[in-house]
């Protein structure tokens, strides 16, 4: 068994499966943006990637991609209904964005998320060379950082949460809000995307377990766990690299003309989640068309909403709402070949993604509650030529690093749409001098630095950093 001074532990492997011309199965890097932040010092020394592969049953015996070895932790049917789209997904994803939905709570739920989080910490510590460095990635796992000090207390733990974080009145209400804090606290550095977020969970350990805390450091079991904000970022210079390229520029004009080369395009991606503001979103613009504000000839929504959690009840309700939604609005206001909106679920790669984001005179990313939002910063990376205007809601996490954005608060409606028509009638030096003071922000806070912010951090002493030849 070899064994790695760096382990990353996620929900999934950073790889996907292809199938060649030939037939064949192949795995090939995956373009998350967790990837490539740990690209670089994955390759620098010896580390492993403790994920889950996709699909269920025996785990599959996985190459190694790009030098960074790839331990695959088993899901079964079972685990992956009450675990992944149980107790993950349909209990703490819509507890952790302000119960737009209500959370669900199942006895099986919660024994199905500790029989998957003990495999994971499992694996994690096999792996794990003496005094190694870990980390751990998100909700899903929030039990693996307590079990593997349990099993392995020479390693240095990392954790942390890229979605949001409650306030202490809705993190109250799950049955085992304990066992939870106290997963968590079994890292040595607990980070959040925003300061708030660390706040909150101060609290919580003060409230629900008792322990002297701090908005920066909690002791528990003699020992200091420190807390801090560390906001998730994009690779910038990817981005910027790949709507430079002519073939993507092409695709961007083509694209403009297919869409009939209107005065303004408006974009939106999202998955197709009820916490995304999708349907206050096509509310707001059909109230603009139907009020005389949009002309439908002139503006041209396109409306990115990738499936995602089919299997689960609340998200195929969404997506029977919002289809139904986009179909009224285009029967009421669109004319043959002038759609008002165009409505689109299938996945992009990247390509096409910077095509869209070269097109978008607007992008409105108005989640009603998001840890960071991605895409917002990805548009920002994408308008070298510093046009184009970004719509954001208060509530991403996006917001607090991005203030040049038009900001709105989608809850309110009239609002929405004044901060949308503000957008579309702003300026060009206006347009231009907020882009020029976001990218600027973007530069220096990409996705390398925040790895960096993190891990310096977690390795207080830098061995890791200094073995991978990066300096804090």
């Amino acid at each position: 068994m070899r064994q790695s001074s760096l382990v990353v532990v996620a929900n999934r492997l950073p790889i996907d499966d292809s199938t060649t011309p030939d037939g064949a199965c192949e795995w090939r890097r995956s373009p998350g943006g967790l990837v490539s932040a740990l690209h670089s010092p994955l390759r620098q020394t010896p580390a492993t990637w403790v994920g889950w592969a996709g699909g269920t049953g025996p785990a599959p015996a996985l190459p190694d991609v790009d030098g960074v070895r790839m331990h695959t932790v088993p899901l079964t049917a079972d685990d992956l209904r009450d675990h992944y789209e149980g107790f993950a997904n349909a209990t703490l994803w819509p507890l952790y964005h302000d119960a737009v939905e209500q959370p669900e709570h199942h006895r099986r739920w919660w024994e199905a998320y500790q029989r998957v989080n003990q495999r994971f910490a499992a694996a994690a510590a096999e792996v794990a060379e003496p005094g190694a460095v870990v980390w751990v990635q998100d909700y899903h796992l929030q039990l693996v950082p307590g079990l593997l000090r349990a099993l392995r207390p020479d390693l240095r733990i990392g954790f942390f949460l890229h979605v949001a974080f409650p306030p202490p009145e809705l993190f109250m209400q799950l049955p085992r809000r304990a066992e939870l804090l106290r997963g968590m606290l079994g890292a040595d550095l607990v980070g959040f995307q925003r300061a708030q977020a660390a706040h909150n969970f101060a609290q919580l350990a003060d409230r629900v377990l008792g322990l002297p805390a701090t908005d920066h450091r909690i002791a528990v079991d003699g020992r200091i766990v420190r807390v801090g904000s560390f906001p998730v970022s994009i690779d910038t210079t990817e981005m910027t690299a790949l709507v430079e390229r002519p073939d993507v520029a092409d695709r961007a004009s083509r694209l403009r003309r297919d869409l009939g080369s209107p005065e303004h395009v408006i974009l939106s991606v999202d998955r197709m989640d009820y916490t995304k503001g999708i349907e206050q979103r096509l509310k707001a613009y059909s109230e603009l068309i139907a009020d005389g504000h949009v002309k439908v000839r002139d503006t041209v929504l396109v409306q990115v909403a990738v499936p995602s959690r089919e299997r689960v009840g609340q998200y195929q309700i969404l997506r029977e709402r919002v289809e139904r939604e986009v179909g009224r609005i285009n029967g009421e206001f669109g004319r043959v070949g002038e759609p008002a909106i165009h409505y689109l679920t299938q996945p992009f790669d990247r390509a096409e993604l910077a095509a869209l984001y070269r097109i978008a005179d607007v992008m409105a990313v108005t989640p009603l509650r998001d840890g960071m939002n991605l895409v917002a910063k990805e548009y920002v990376a994408a308008r070298v030529d510093d046009t184009g205007a970004l719509l954001l809601s208060e509530f991403a996490g996006a917001a607090a690093e991005l203030p040049q954005a038009y900001l709105v608060n989608p809850h309110d409606l009239e609002g929405l749409k004044q901060g949308l028509l503000a957008a579309l009638r702003a300026r060009p030096e206006q347009v231009r001098e907020r882009m020029q003071a976001m990218r600027t922000h973007l530069r220096q806070h990409d996705i390398h630095a925040w790895a960096r912010s993190y891990l310096s951090a977690l390795d207080q002493d830098s061995t890791l950093l200094s073995r991978l030849g990066t300096t804090p």
